[in-house]
């Protein structure tokens, strides 16, 4: 084995679409960018590879552009010259779900399948932390490696590299295993991917830049072979890079330098690493570093990002893939991947790191809202089509539970877990189009005019639901036929408010509004309520004088006082780091009165309105405005908040659901103060080590304490789902709709999740001087999350399922005239009415041992590939679980997958026991 030096220089650009300057701005030089790139392949045969940053989207942006470019640059993606993928964009690992990273990958793969080749690098440049599941992830993706920029060494302000005596390994190589065992080969960028950038070409200028650098990447290398990374942040190419390669060549005669690509390598350094390389274990956040460089805090930035990235994550694949699923497997409905694909794109073009976490200038987030609802707005539409398309081809004959005059409509529960809930569906009870009277003012007071009768909910079965109906009067409405042109009317309705019950995972349950008759209510657990304490049969509720929350879990018999008192704090940080002035306290709202009234009382739900007035101060004093236009670093920054006080008005609405575990909790504000934080406050009253939160495909396990070399007062923490403590036998849980970022709090009394419900900063932060003023985020707010106690384990007691439903919203259709006309001869069982496929009232698509099962469920959709239906799922403890599956549709074979839905192994039967940790996906072939 020869001990020759290496260096692979390899050409790049780390490419953010949108940072600094909005993303047209960026555009411009991509498209500068690339079309130098073009150019110097087609002229220079020593210019041999180009990586083009690891997401495929670089190629669509261009090609928006200059489709006339389209044939020469896919010849050189074809040749390997252009190193493209394995991702769609450079995502956030955190601030992206478990499936939303997968769709990523998976997408990243289909753009690259036309051209034969992909580039199987585990690239993570820049991600701020990353997820501990990544390495099963890749392996499952046939990717064997990770190379990233952060996570295990200190990384100081505007990336620069910081010399540290130890960190988790001395090699920039390592082993990186998740938490169900997988390896891979682990590359860290010790001195960033910057560090083979701008490379002299002049024999003077070129000696004094390789001393330094060579000498720089021995420090860290386990192998001869050094890496370099000729580019940077939106670096133009070096066009003269062989001519620089020749000099250095000429300066160091035992150096081989050497323009590479990832593949050659990785490669290179798998043959020659040592068998000493450290094992890095799980998450790489920074841990053990001094705690400023981890950009945690980007997860608080512009909350209201997150809230709209959770709503349209949860829709995509909680909701719309699911129901197309459903339809497809019966046969009613095709399955629309190319529409999900294009929303999921539109989606995921606010996922890159610089984007998703709000920590741009105000032009690029403002760009994100419209994403977002265009792409909301595709998947709205996808819902209502497959919903309707279900609705249609149920069989309400086969029910004798409804009369000819019955107003059906069908819920449908995508959740991946057996579930109950309250619903509220519109329903039109009588309707007239245009056509058959003189205008629609005459048919609007003709449909005003007819008395409603008395109604009841009944379901399938004949069960009688209590339920509270609302006469919302006349409306206009519109049907728009696949033959024919629009066809407007005028319809009267009612809103129906009821608990469904034991609605079926994956699966549906119809019902009927009907003329009121005497017959036994189905039996359901009521709320109590009474002033300020509302009851079911878990949960007991007092909202105190201060709008805190005393919660009786009657399961356990422990009593949790003082939840979601208020915490106020300035912050003279930025988008990335929150910084609370020096000595400053805390305050908190713990001293106010608050202004209670029970708002709403039905058997089903209760609902107690708690307001709070409270004055905190304006911002930050004038110190702060020239301590940034001075780019005084965020640790040195001496700035206060000044005296002055505004208004902040907290009304927090408390809402308890029969039969329900949790307690929903909705907190609505006006910020006008700007440079702070306000969170909830959640005293569990029991002393842990550690705590637990919802990360990708994990619940992982955290430290309370940081490690020894952190110096940062604050110690924030990402979240997807839910964050909570446990002492073994009790516990306390506090799910969320998109607020990703808590900290646990310690003291004597016990631990306390602290939740950000809101980050106010004014700039942009890292490299330069960047106004954000958008980002103080003044204006009404809204927060949604939930408190869930628990006894014993959290997963087998259905306290992570609750929290995992908790986000997902029902679907439900109403039934048209349709399903009223099936012949009374049809059949009694799915099956075929001609060309029309014949459902049942209620039906179930996907049976699993949910009940107290230590598996999460995590999606169902077909696979573009194989039309084959794939679910999947990941065990939340490091114990072996059992999963047993019962289709509802016919199978014809199953199998074990992975992330990128292939056939992998032939299941003999639809069960199989899932190790510790792993993430498990299966396929099944429909007939």
């Amino acid at each position: 084995m020869t001990n020759q030096k290496t260096a692979h220089l390899i050409s790049h650009t780390h490419w953010d679409r949108e940072w600094y300057m909005p993303y047209e701005h960026h555009h411009v030089l991509l498209v500068e960018l690339m079309d130098k790139l073009l150019d110097t392949l087609d002229q220079d045969p020593e210019y041999r590879y180009f990586h083009l940053d690891g997401q495929t989207i670089i190629r669509e942006d261009y090609l928006q552009v200059r489709p006339e470019q389209q044939e020469r640059l896919d010849r050189y993606i074809r040749e390997g010259r252009i190193q493209f993928g394995p991702w769609y964009v450079l995502q956030d690992e955190f601030l992206t779900s478990s499936e939303a990273n997968l769709r990523n990958l998976l997408i990243g793969h289909r753009d690259a399948k036309p051209f034969g080749v992909i580039s199987k690098t585990g690239y993570f440049p820049d991600s701020f932390g990353n997820m501990g599941q990544a390495p099963q992830i890749l392996q499952q993706a046939d990717i064997q490696n990770a190379i990233f920029g952060r996570g295990v060494k200190p990384t100081g302000f505007n990336n620069a590299v910081v010399d540290a005596e130890a960190y988790e390994s001395p090699y920039s190589e390592m082993i990186w295993r998740s938490p169900d065992g997988s390896e891979v080969l682990g590359i860290l960028f010790a001195n960033w991917y910057c560090n083979g950038m701008e490379v002299p070409v002049d024999l003077e200028q070129a000696k004094v830049y390789w001393d330094k650098n060579l000498q720089d990447a021995e420090k860290f290398a386990s192998t001869p072979h050094l890496l370099f990374m000729n580019g940077c942040d939106h670096q133009p190419i070096q066009t003269d890079l062989p001519a620089a390669l020749r000099t250095a060549s000429e300066l160091y005669p035992d150096v081989k330098f050497i323009h590479s690509n990832f593949d050659d390598y990785i490669e290179a350094v798998s043959r020659h690493v040592p068998d000493n390389l450290a094992t890095i274990e799980g998450e790489l956040r920074s841990q053990h570093t001094d705690g400023w460089g981890t950009l945690v805090n980007t997860a608080s930035a512009r909350v209201y990002l997150k809230q709209l990235n959770q709503q349209g994550q949860t829709l995509l694949e909680k909701v719309a893939e699911p129901l197309a699923a459903i339809a497809h497997a019966a046969g009613v409905k095709s399955y629309p991947h190319h529409l999900l694909t294009h929303a999921w794109k539109m989606l995921m073009q606010n996922h890159p790191h610089d984007s998703i976490c709000g920590c741009s200038v105000d032009e690029v987030h403002r760009e994100m809202v419209t994403r977002f609802a265009k792409s909301r707005q595709l998947a709205e539409k996808l819902v209502s089509q497959t919903a309707q398309a279900i609705g249609e081809s149920i069989n309400v004959q086969q029910s004798e539970a409804w009369g000819e005059d019955a107003v059906l409509f069908t819920v449908l529960n995508t959740a991946g877990w057996t579930r109950n809930g309250i619903i509220e569906q519109e329903l039109v009870v009588d309707k007239a189009f245009f056509p058959e009277g003189p205008n629609p003012q005459a048919l609007a007071r003709k449909l005003e005019e007819a008395a409603l009768p008395a109604y009841q909910v009944v379901d399938s079965a004949g069960n009688l639901y209590e339920a509270e109906i609302e006469d919302l009067g006349v409306h206009f409405g519109y049907e728009l036929p696949k033959d024919r042109f629009r066809q407007p009317y005028m319809a009267r309705k009612v809103k129906v408010t009821f608990q469904a019950k034991q609605v079926p995972a994956l699966g549906y349950q119809t019902y009927g509004l009907v003329p009121a008759r005497e017959q036994e209510s189905h039996s359901v657990h009521a709320v109590q309520a009474q002033g300020n304490v509302m009851e079911n049969q878990y949960l007991r509720v007092t909202v105190e004088d201060n709008g805190t929350v005393t919660l009786l879990d009657k399961r356990s018999g422990k009593e949790y006082d003082g939840l979601n008192a208020y915490e106020n704090t300035g912050d003279i940080g930025n988008e990335y780091v929150y910084r609370q002035p020096e000595g400053e306290q805390a305050i908190t709202t713990e001293h106010l009165k608050a202004e209670l009234r029970l708002v709403q009382y039905p058997p089903y739900r209760a609902v107690i309105e708690s307001v709070l007035h409270w004055n905190i101060p304006a911002g930050a004093d004038e110190l702060f405005e020239q301590e940034k236009r001075y780019m005084v670093p965020f640790t040195e920054r001496k700035a206060q908040r000044v005296q002055q006080t505004v208004p902040l008005k907290i009304t927090t609405t408390y809402i308890l659901e029969a039969g329900s575990d949790l307690l929903k909790v909705r907190t609505d504000f006006d910020n006008q103060a700007t440079d702070h934080r306000l969170r909830a406050l959640f005293p569990s009253g029991l002393v842990t080590d550690s705590h637990y939160a919802d990360s990708i495909f994990e619940v992982a396990k955290r430290p309370n304490a940081p490690a020894k070399e952190w110096v940062n007062p604050s110690n924030a923490q990402h979240q997807q789902a839910f964050v909570y403590v446990t002492d073994g036998s009790t516990g306390l849980m506090v799910a969320s709709k998109g607020l990703n970022e808590y900290e646990i709090l310690q003291n004597s009394s016990g631990s306390t999740i602290a939740v950000t419900l809101l980050r106010a900063s004014s700039e942009l932060g890292d490299w330069g001087v960047f106004e954000t003023p958008e980002a103080q985020c003044q204006g009404p707010q809204s927060v949604e999350y939930a408190i869930i106690p628990f006894a014993g384990d959290a997963a087998k007691s259905g306290a992570c399922a609750s929290a995992y439903m908790y986000p997902i919203p029902w679907t439900s259709v109403q039934l048209g005239a349709l399903a009223h006309t099936y012949a009374k001869e049809a059949q009694l069982v799915d099956g075929m009415n001609g060309d029309k496929t014949i459902l049942p009232p209620c039906k179930q698509w996907l049976d699993w041992n949910s009940e107290r099962s230590t598996l999460a469920f995590s999606t169902f959709k077909i696979a573009e590939e194989t039309g084959d239906v794939i679910a999947r799922w990941f065990n939340l403890t490091a114990d072996p679980a059992e999963l047993q599956v019962q289709t509802g549709f016919e199978c014809t074979a199953a199998y074990e997958s992975d992330v990128l839905e292939r056939v992998k192994v032939t299941l003999e039967e639809i069960s199989q026991t899932v190790s510790g940790h792993k993430i498990v996906t299966q396929g099944y072939k429909l007939r």
